[in-house]
């Protein structure tokens, strides 16, 4: 499995290149961005993040104060804006509680705790907690989304029923930890769900991997 996983890596690297994933000027960016493309496409994202920059909002103490209405006319790109302004309202909580607003302050907090205490707040799943560990944290944990378990089931890697945590064992026990390699790896294999492993209508007779 591990020369299969570093097979498909080099694969996609060669056939698309550095994805330069996650886009953000700041970690609390990355952390923001992480929540709002929740069911939604980056593109959305930006629109958002966009507006919370025109009023110089996109910092922890501003954003919390913001009145949720507020909050969610500036979100409103994104989807589902109510309930994401209130989902951003607890984690903002959870973040100035447990480190005043910077993340400096969480450096030393081990990776598990972490991403328990993450878990821990209302509208963080695994994907989500992951993405800003890895992306925001720099922290060694590969994440998983739909385009990865696609990709797999497609390719007989895992069964219907592997859920996230089987799927995020395969690539961390059979791959060396790293941020860079887990970084790249995942943006690669969005890449890939994006432009030939379609949810409807797969483009499989150029697909990079299909002769894997």
């Amino acid at each position: 499995m591990a020369r299969k996983l570093d097979l498909i890596y080099r694969r996609l690297y060669s056939f698309f290149g550095a994805q330069h994933w996650w886009p953000g000027d700041t970690p609390f960016e990355v952390m923001i961005g992480a929540m709002l493309t929740q069911n939604t496409n980056w593109l959305n994202v930006e629109k958002a993040i966009a507006n919370l920059k025109k009023y110089k909002l996109l910092k922890p103490q501003a954003l919390y104060k913001l009145p949720d209405k507020r909050l969610a006319e500036l979100i409103r790109p994104s989807g589902y804006y109510n309930i994401k302004a209130k989902r951003l309202k607890s984690f903002l909580k959870f973040f100035i509680d447990f480190s005043g607003g910077n993340i400096k302050n969480i450096s030393h907090v081990p990776t598990p705790s972490l991403r328990r205490q993450l878990l821990a707040v209302k509208g963080i799943g695994p994907e989500t907690a992951d993405s800003m560990l890895l992306y925001a944290l720099n922290r060694p944990v590969f994440v998983v989304d739909a385009y990865t378990k696609r990709i797999l089931l497609r390719h007989r890697f895992i069964g219907p029923d592997a859920d996230y945590d089987k799927i995020q064992n395969l690539f961390m026990k059979n791959l060396k930890s790293g941020v860079k390699l887990f970084n790249e790896y995942h943006a690669l294999l969005v890449r890939l769900g994006k432009d030939f492993c379609l949810k409807n209508k797969p483009r499989c007779s150029g697909c990079p991997l299909k002769s894997i």
